[in-house]
């Protein structure tokens, strides 16, 4: 058993060098001396958290897709269609930069994670479903949000925006994301026993990390965010804001029940940061050897959500005990 899961681990460890050697080249170009935060601890975390969530799962949380397909189809098209669209509309009508319209585009197309998990328990929605829609939307992100941020760059950068090659970053993010879950799957299929053991360990490791990576994309970044704070904080709330209520009101509209409609209101406002800013390090590495400005919405999104979606857990847990 320890043999099989140390096996797993430094499975998870290589995927994560190997997508950094597909991104190698555009980071020399980006700056002559390799980064280890950016080219290595930052693509490494994603994959540990994407690994966190993974040993969470099992093959029965995808069957709700089949099971409760009206819950389901609401769900994704508020993340896959109605989040991306209402991103691009704050963008627009805000009038953000280049870097920051793109770089919310690039939030818009995350999945949820770990974190829209805990937040659905809390508010006491149906966590299953939660755990379903963030395993499955995990997977879908992967052809969308390469083919979505390459048009948003095109419209918001224009001849400043950095050349990318769509195909590679998709395939970045299957070894970041995909891979990584399909092994915390194979560590909770094949050892129970182990994942069960070490996965509250492993959450708060993941926890842990999650912290350190908002604090680093915002700390790094500081005199671009105090330059642009007027426009990107407001537009991370809005887009919050909306996407919960909208949420919440289409799963109410189309007849599920509250406890429901609770969990789709969270997956469609609630993303996973941290794919955020990896996504955007992998696009535009910073030259000074920073996190890239395409990663600040992210970082500022990581510490804003839990602002705005506290009072939204209080109403409901009012609405529970009443």
């Amino acid at each position: 058993m320890r043999t099989s899961l140390w096996t797993l681990l430094a499975a998870l460890i290589l995927v994560s060098f190997i997508s950094t050697s597909v991104t190698a080249q555009d980071a020399e170009e980006a700056s002559e001396e390799g980064n280890v935060i950016i080219d290595v601890v930052l693509p490494l975390s994603l994959a540990f958290i994407m690994f966190s969530l993974g040993v969470g799962l099992t093959t029965s949380d995808f069957g709700l897709v089949l099971e409760e397909p009206k819950a389901f189809a609401i769900g994704l098209t508020n993340q896959m269609i109605v989040l991306p669209v209402v991103g691009f509309a704050i963008a627009t009508a805000l009038s953000l930069s280049g870097e920051m319209a793109v770089g919310l585009m690039i939030l818009a197309c995350c999945p949820g994670g770990v974190t829209s998990n805990i937040l659905t328990k809390l508010a006491r929605g149906d966590t299953a479903l939660s755990i379903s829609y963030t395993a499955v939307v995990s997977v879908v992100a992967v052809i969308t949000l390469p083919i979505i941020v390459g048009f948003s760059m095109d419209h918001f950068m224009g001849e400043n925006a950095p050349d990318i090659d769509i195909v590679s970053l998709g395939i970045t993010m299957f070894l970041l994301t995909t891979i990584p879950v399909t092994i915390g799957m194979s560590l909770r299929h094949f050892s129970p026993t182990i994942a069960a053991r070490m996965e509250t360990l492993v959450n708060r490791a993941a926890a842990g990390l999650f912290v350190v990576i908002v604090i680093a994309a915002i700390a790094s970044e500081w005199d671009t965010l105090m330059a642009n704070i007027g426009t990107l904080g407001p537009a991370v709330i809005i887009l919050i804001s909306l996407m919960l209520t909208i949420g919440y009101k289409s799963a109410m509209l189309l007849d599920l029940p509250e406890k429901r409609a609770t969990t789709v209101s969270i997956e469609s406002g609630i993303q996973n940061a941290t794919v955020g800013i990896t996504v955007g390090g992998l696009i535009l590495p910073s030259l000074d050897g920073g996190l890239s400005v395409l990663s600040l919405p992210s970082g500022v999104y990581g510490v804003l959500m839990y602002l705005v979606i506290a009072p939204f857990i209080f109403w409901r847990l009012r609405s529970v005990e009443e």
